[in-house]
């Protein structure tokens, strides 16, 4: 690989930044590619947004990633932004276009399908309705990832009703708003059910679901990944259900960036599925 002409510098920009995990993923990649460089943890605060991602092209940095709270502020501050990330409403990844210009995508509807076609090759999204709990921005991602994969029925529950049939109005069909009451019955029939939520992560609440009404042959997948098992997770897996944890959505949203920064597009190997999960424990 010529990387001469591409900075192999890249960073994550959040406030705060300290715990994100993305520095050991890009530097993993970076070692096994062969890349001199560096992807670095950037603490900005919001004021400083716009000054810190113009700073990019003179710092020589070849792209970053934005974390909480940056994704939807960066949409009015780029130059460019995908379609897909604006239809998801936020920006994930900004790429550095060679005359300086900045660019924003967003890669985790990408990093939440590929999370469940890499364990699961043979699931078919479009076989069998999907359950999606929940109507936040990680929700929005879920919704467009399974669209796009030919999703032909998305049954979407929230606890405040409004939010769920607002997404729904803007996403139009496959989706449709259900009741939070009528949550049971909606698992009826599913194929797939996501938690989107923060419930069942590491000091929340569980999830307030029962899977009585689940076939068991569909898979349920939390994109929460602190705890790697939740209570949703465990309870599915208890009752033969296959589980998918929120790491590989992490580890698949990482990949299309470092290919658009540094032109490689990286695997997610044990080893380092390994080497992230021992910074979970």
């Amino acid at each position: 690989m010529d990387n001469t002409t591409r900075p192999c510098l890249a960073g994550v920009m959040g406030d705060p930044v300290l715990h994100s995990r993305s520095p050991k993923i890009h530097d993993f990649w970076m070692r096994e590619h062969g890349l001199d460089g560096a992807y670095v943890p950037l603490h900005v605060r919001p004021e400083g947004l716009r000054a810190a991602l113009r700073a990019l092209p003179a710092l020589g940095f070849a792209g970053c990633n934005l974390t909480i709270p940056h994704k939807e502020a960066a949409l009015a501050i780029l130059d460019h932004v995908d379609p897909l990330a604006r239809r998801i409403g936020a920006v994930n990844c900004v790429i550095v276009r060679p005359d300086g210009s900045l660019e924003g995508r967003n890669f985790d509807a990408f990093g939440f399908t590929q999370s469940i076609a890499d364990p699961v090759p043979d699931f078919r999204f479009g076989e069998a309705p999907a359950v999606v709990i929940g109507a936040g921005g990680a929700s929005r991602a879920v919704l467009a990832g399974l669209i796009e994969r030919g999703a032909r029925e998305i049954r979407l529950l929230n606890r405040t009703f409004a939010r769920a049939a607002a997404l729904a109005a803007e996403f139009g069909a496959p989706v449709a708003a259900l009741p939070w009451d009528d949550r049971g019955r909606a698992l009826g029939g599913a194929g797939l059910l996501v938690n989107t939520t923060s419930q069942g992560m590491a000091g929340q609440n569980p999830l307030d679901l029962s899977l009585e009404s689940l076939p068991r042959g569909a898979l349920v997948v939390d994109i929460v990944y602190v705890p790697l098992e939740t209570p949703l997770l465990a309870a599915a897996r208890a009752r033969g259900n296959r589980t998918i944890g929120g790491l590989g959505m992490l580890l698949h949203q990482a990949r299309p960036a470092f290919a658009a920064w540094f032109g490689a597009m990286p695997d997610v190997s044990p080893r380092l599925r390994a080497i992230i999960e021992a910074t979970l424990a």
